[in-house]
């Protein structure tokens, strides 16, 4: 089985959950440092899927890799190689299929509900799931592009995912585990500290039961990563 790639564009918005998933699943993957300059790839068939992390840039910036990234997304699709996006990651993939990112109306930091959309695609993701608690950090938001199917929704965001066929986006974030939350509280701590919006929760209330948070937002990463997996060649 080829490889799944998993694209890193911060040095602390790695795989998380998702690396501990595909070793129990015996899934092969390699990890791209875009944050230490590795080259992407050229040509998205030599990977079974692609999956695309976070970070604190935006699609909109003048970054040399940005285009690229964009490239290999819409070639992936055209290829049916499934594609996942977390946070920054569902952000290139909306902008790849033509969708428009910008300034969210409010800052989501910490943890926040997000409802499931009544529709039959968010019921293949999801099951009888129709609320749960999951982690973001995003100052941006994107549209949900053309023939894609919106998934998910926040009080302060309307668009936190989105389906194409066996391609997934996700503004929120799945993927965390417990040493995750603490180091991002860690280096964002004036970035918390310095916001008075609704949405940005206090490092306090982010690491309060993190013992009980970090395994049921795992389970619920683990349905959408078993559907994301199905879809690999």
């Amino acid at each position: 089985m080829k490889p799944v790639a998993i694209f890193r564009h911060f040095p602390t918005e790695g795989p998380g959950y998702l690396a501990t998933f595909l070793d129990f699943h015996s899934i092969p993957w390699r990890l791209v440092k875009v944050d230490a300059s590795e080259a992407l790839p050229s040509s998205a068939d030599h990977f079974s899927g692609l999956v695309f992390m976070g970070g604190p840039m935006s699609v909109n910036d003048n970054l040399p890799w940005i285009e690229p990234a964009l490239a290999l997304i819409r070639q992936a699709i055209a290829n049916d190689i499934p594609v996942l996006g977390h946070c920054l990651g569902g952000q290139l993939m909306a902008k790849a299929l033509g969708g428009v990112v910008r300034k969210s109306p409010i800052k989501e930091i910490g943890w926040g509900e997000v409802s499931v959309a009544v529709n039959a695609v968010a019921c293949e993701w999801f099951g009888e799931l129709s609320v749960f608690e999951a982690f973001h950090w995003h100052g941006e938001t994107f549209s949900v592009p053309r023939h894609a199917t919106r998934l998910l929704s926040s009080p302060y965001c309307e668009n936190q995912a989105f389906a194409l066929d066996r391609h997934l986006a996700l503004q929120c974030h799945v993927e965390m585990t417990e040493k995750m939350v603490k180091t991002w509280c860690k280096i964002g701590v004036e970035e918390i500290t310095g916001s008075a919006e609704p949405a940005v929760q206090s490092i306090e209330a982010m690491q309060t039961d993190l013992a009980k948070r970090v395994p049921a937002l795992n389970q619920v990463a683990g349905r959408l990563y078993a559907k994301w997996i199905s879809g690999l060649g």
